[in-house]
């Protein structure tokens, strides 16, 4: 993976797992985090936002519900994905928060 690409990446998995940290019940589905990175400017399609949610899953970040009979696609934060979010713990493939500005 390029470098630039890497950053990119690990910033767009920590913005999702921000977004889940302040959603509704620790969750959103993939729509609205479709939204939201587009907002901050780390735009992509559908299918990346799902494949960035497959992989916080896997890395047992986030647990992913596909709801039953349509296509939507919820993503909801475990205990691990929010000690990430805040930076209480850091994983290899989502970047470091930075510290609050005073």
């Amino acid at each position: 993976m390029g470098k630039v690409k890497e950053i990119f990446t690990k910033s767009r998995r920590l913005a999702l797992l921000r977004f889940l940290a302040d959603g509704p019940g620790y969750e959103l589905n993939t729509s609205i985090l479709h939204s939201a990175l587009d907002a901050i400017g780390l735009k992509g399609s559908r299918d990346a936002v799902e494949g960035e949610c497959a992989w916080l899953e896997e890395q047992g970040l986030v647990e992913v519900e596909k709801i039953d009979g349509t296509t939507v696609v919820v993503a909801r934060l475990t205990m691990r994905g929010l000690e990430v979010a805040q930076g209480q713990v850091h994983h290899p493939g989502v970047d470091k928060p930075r510290p609050p500005r005073f």
